[in-house]
């Protein structure tokens, strides 16, 4: 019951936020016409009750314009918005209750699996909300065997199909403290698809206030982080990839510069860190970095070393 009352109130928000105002009898007509109200129309005082627990779980308040034709709206609806999880949770869910509601689209909407997902997730995220440290069997690419370490769970990022656990490390931080070596506070990243096992150790944490997610990773366009300063990066689109940039950024930075109906100038401020590099290079040949030189060498040297690939030579393997 507990499940189909939170499924009817992010139907309600997730309406509102697409039709953006609506008198109750549309409200109670889209009801009816969803699959969730079984045809029936919708109850007054079920929708006062609704919009109660949806301003109390939510924080989203909706209001009534009696000015005009008593239509309901989402009050600014910006902050909304503006929460990233939250507004992907709604419209996750939203769909999800379309899904059930209706059987002809199971087998109609394709999801992209998130492997990494599967496993860890609710423990680290329970372990989150609860504060506890975690004992976590990790080996990372390229190492022999895996490590057994403890972490404190700080946040959750997802970034080209893998969820990631970004943690402080009780024991870097407590060497550095010895160490007299500032920041002594260690913060690490961990692919939950690298991890093996983990074990809830029963010992709590309080998290530093001084931890912002945003900073830490400010400038950078995956979990690679830097302490190098953010650049200014100027990229050059040919033809229609314009398009495609103005509707999908690369980074949240993105800025149009100028162009014609043959280029169009970005331009960026952020860290070119590997993450970054792997995202030009997937464009192919329709972007070129013009600024800086430096960032451009880089991408020359990625250019040259794929050539070498592609280039048959006597002593390339398979080559017949």
């Amino acid at each position: 019951m507990a499940a189909n009352l939170f499924g009817r109130y992010v139907w309600l928000i997730d309406t509102l936020r697409r039709y953006k105002r609506l008198t109750f009898q549309e409200i109670s007509e889209l009801w009816q016409e969803s699959g969730l109200g079984y045809g029936e129309e919708l109850p007054l005082k079920t929708f006062h009750n609704h919009k109660k627990a949806i301003k109390d779980i939510f924080d989203v308040y909706i209001e009534c314009d009696r000015k005009d034709d008593y239509r309901y709206y989402i009050d600014e609806p910006e902050r909304l918005e503006g929460n990233n999880l939250q507004s992907w949770l709604i419209s996750s869910y939203a769909t999800l209750n379309q899904i059930q509601a209706d059987n002809k689209l199971e087998d109609r909407i394709i999801f992209e699996n998130i492997p990494s997902g599967q496993t860890w997730l609710t423990h680290i995220a329970e372990a989150m909300r609860r504060n506890h440290v975690l004992s976590v069997t990790h080996q990372g690419f390229g190492k022999p065997e895996a490590c057994t370490f403890e972490i404190e769970p700080y946040c959750l990022k997802v970034v080209k199909r893998r969820w990631y656990v970004v943690a402080r490390s009780p024991y870097y931080s407590n060497w550095n403290k010895e160490k007299g070596i500032k920041p002594a506070d260690v913060y690490r990243v961990y692919a939950l698809d690298r991890i093996s096992d983990i074990q809830d150790t029963g010992k709590t944490f309080k998290m530093k206030k001084d931890f912002d997610i945003n900073h830490y990773f400010e400038g950078c366009c995956g979990v690679i982080t830097s302490d190098e300063p953010i650049q200014r990066i100027v990229l050059l689109a040919y033809g229609g990839f314009a398009d495609y940039l103005r509707s999908l950024p690369l980074h949240e930075s993105q800025r149009e510069i100028e162009g014609d109906d043959e280029s169009t100038l970005f331009e960026y401020h952020l860290k070119p860190t590997f993450d970054f590099y792997q995202l030009i290079l997937a464009q192919g040949d329709q972007v070129e970095v013009l600024e800086p030189e430096s960032v451009r060498d880089e991408m020359r040297n990625f250019a040259k070393n794929m050539l070498d690939y592609y280039t048959w030579e006597e002593d390339k393997p398979c080559k017949e």
